[in-house]
């Protein structure tokens, strides 16, 4: 397993003509996830592109996320499996065990994810709805709150300052401190290792927080955010229609095109307080 960074040669070209340099470019690398129910053998449920680093919390974040866990208590370990057939894929596969069964026929569809679209192939949000219910108001966030996040997540980002190329998801707290960030190639990754982390730790739903993510919001986002009970959502970038729709339904305020003088909030803006 390669880490979040790793060298490669180029030649940059410039005023100065042509020169061979080093650079760093973000890691990336397929993660296999499996479940193992109490008494049964492992089966695969999803592979996802993703940067190496916070795996046990990537993994346990998706299958929270994806309504296939409820609580950490279900987890008896996480660990990397030993059975791959080549070794130097041993890192790229980790195993959940759980305590309990496992129903593998609740899988739906075989979950892929690439790094740069997310969970495909979900038929409609109705599916999203039957996992998680409207969220309940939240905390009212200050505009100023809002506009130092950008800041505070870039500060605190050092693979994406030695690469340029990683996403970022940043848990904050209705104030504006820092509670968790992590970075990866696909920025759903980041965010599920966010939640995987505040999940294993018993602290979900994250009713009396935000998450900041860079880049835009698809609706797979917003699934996550309001899984983990998180009732705004912000971004430095665009949301899509099925992003703002699904927000809507689900109760999360969606906020876009965060930049340093202003936003715009495509939903619930009762939970941000009026500008003074």
């Amino acid at each position: 397993m390669r880490g979040a960074s790793v060298d490669a040669q180029v030649v940059r070209y410039g005023p100065a003509g042509a020169r061979r340099r080093r650079d760093r470019l973000a890691g990336e690398e397929p993660l296999e996830i499996r479940v193992e129910g109490l008494g049964q053998p492992a089966v695969r449920v999803a592979v996802t592109m993703r940067t190496p680093g916070a795996d046990f919390d990537l993994a346990a974040g998706f299958l929270f996320t994806e309504g296939l866990l409820h609580a950490p208590e279900e987890i008896a370990a996480i660990k990397y499996c030993t059975d791959v057939e080549r070794s130097e894929q041993e890192f790229n596969v980790v195993t959940v065990h759980l305590r309990r069964p496992f129903d593998a026929t609740s899988l739906q569809r075989n979950f892929y994810a690439t790094s740069s679209c997310g969970v495909c192939g979900k038929a409609s949000i109705d599916q999203i709805e039957v996992t998680c219910a409207p969220l309940a108001p939240g905390p009212v966030v200050e505009p100023a709150v809002l506009l130092g996040l950008p800041e505070l997540l870039r500060a605190r980002q050092p693979t994406f300052e030695r690469t340029g190329g990683l996403h970022a998801a940043g848990l904050f707290t209705a104030t504006g401190e820092l509670i968790e960030l992590r970075e990866d190639v696909g920025r759903h990754n980041a965010l599920d290792k966010v939640i995987g982390a505040r999940f294993g730790a018993g602290a979900t739903p994250l009713a009396d927080h935000l998450v900041l993510v860079s880049g835009r919001i698809g609706f797979e986002l917003v699934q996550k955010a309001a899984v983990a009970g998180i009732p705004l959502l912000a971004a430095v970038g665009a949301p899509s229609s099925l992003a703002v729709d699904a927000a809507r339904r689900l109760g999360v305020t969606l906020v876009g095109f965060l930049r340093d003088d202003g936003f715009n909030v495509y939903s619930y803006t009762e939970r941000v307080a009026p500008s003074s």
